[in-house]
């Protein structure tokens, strides 16, 4: 008898749902916030605001894409965390409430191991998932991780950042050079047209498998400044080969210590996953790696890269296959951990 899961996820400022029989994804869909732009990042309070308006249509609008009855819906998985609280707060109400009205379980999910397990969503004839154990790096806004995954269930945090995330490096830099916010896509989208190598940038120090970006953010801003000083349009005559250089500067620091886990772990097979998943230089230096026979390689399609339902979905149906439902009185949590 199949699974049917419905996820929730709410933990920024996308509301999403989507419909899961057993790895299958029948619906996906996202209601977008664009109010943040005005103010440069994502503003909690709107955010749940927005949230509460948006949860139902959404939900509502994912069982008529999927053609299914709420009533055969098996468990309602749904972010419980990291993220921001008043935007989990909605997520969590309504899953509790759904699960509640059904008498069907409720499934907590980390967001951050949702990302990784979006690896596993079978969405064509071709897809082949990771074996295990692979090693993922796991880049977004808010977390950056290399992550030794040796199950569904079982995944250890072996490097993180110790201050920024790669994702809000690229913003920041972004916002530096005076892009519109989110600034990581146009920085992606810029360094296209750019010279890579054009501007050299520092590499972090940071020992193990740890990472560090803050202080590339703040050379960046001081480089920018002294130019700024020389020529007022320093940024403007150089945008391109600025987004390229920071972009290759932020993924060679990525690769730099996932080359040093592959190494240690003696593990072949990597992944990528989260937001940052979705830049196109990023993806390019893995298939590079691919190509060479360093590594066998996995990455997520892009609608899976960015924060979605269905890899909550994906990872509410193993839970659901491991009898792993929480109570009604569980509570969400506004940073990583690893439960």
């Amino acid at each position: 008898m199949s699974i049917y899961i419905l996820g929730i996820e709410s933990s920024c400022d996308d509301t999403s749902a989507a419909i899961i029989k057993d790895r299958k994804i029948l619906a996906n869909l996202t209601a977008n916030q664009h109010v943040h732009k005005d103010f440069g990042g994502v503003v909690p309070e709107l955010a749940s605001r927005a949230h509460q308006q948006n949860i139902i249509p959404v939900i509502d609008s994912a069982f008529k894409a999927a053609k299914i009855h709420k009533n055969q819906i098996n468990a309602v998985a749904f972010t419980n965390g990291p993220g921001l609280l008043g935007s989990l707060l909605v997520g969590t109400s309504f899953a509790k409430a759904f699960a509640l009205a059904l008498d069907i379980p409720l499934i907590t999910v980390n967001h951050m191991h949702a990302h990784i397990l979006a690896l596993f969503i079978e969405d064509d004839a071709h897809h082949a998932a990771p074996p295990f154990p692979f090693l993922c790096l796991t880049v977004s806004g808010g977390h950056t991780q290399i992550v030794l995954v040796k199950s569904h269930h079982d995944m250890q945090v072996i490097g993180k950042t110790i201050d920024d995330a790669a994702g809000e490096a690229f913003d920041k830099a972004a916002k530096i050079m005076g892009l519109p916010y989110p600034g990581g896509p146009l920085i992606d989208k810029l360094a296209k047209k750019g010279d890579p190598d054009r501007f050299q940038f520092p590499h972090p120090k940071v020992p193990n498998l740890d990472y560090s970006f803050s202080g590339l953010k703040t050379s960046i801003l001081y480089y920018l400044r002294d130019q700024l000083k020389k020529d007022p349009e320093f940024i403007d005559k150089n945008t391109a080969d600025l987004a390229a250089s920071i972009q290759k500067t932020i993924i060679d620091i990525l690769l730099f210590k996932l080359k040093k886990a592959s190494e240690e772990t003696g593990i072949k097979h990597v992944a990528i996953a989260g937001g940052v998943s979705a830049n196109s230089g990023l993806r390019s230096a893995l298939k590079k790696e691919s190509d060479a026979g360093r590594w066998q390689v996995y990455i997520p399609k892009f609608e899976y890269c960015t924060d979605n339902a269905a890899m909550i979905a994906i990872n509410g149906y193993y839970k659901y296959l491991n009898k792993d439902f929480a109570p009604q009185s569980l509570k969400p949590f506004t940073r990583y951990s690893d439960d």
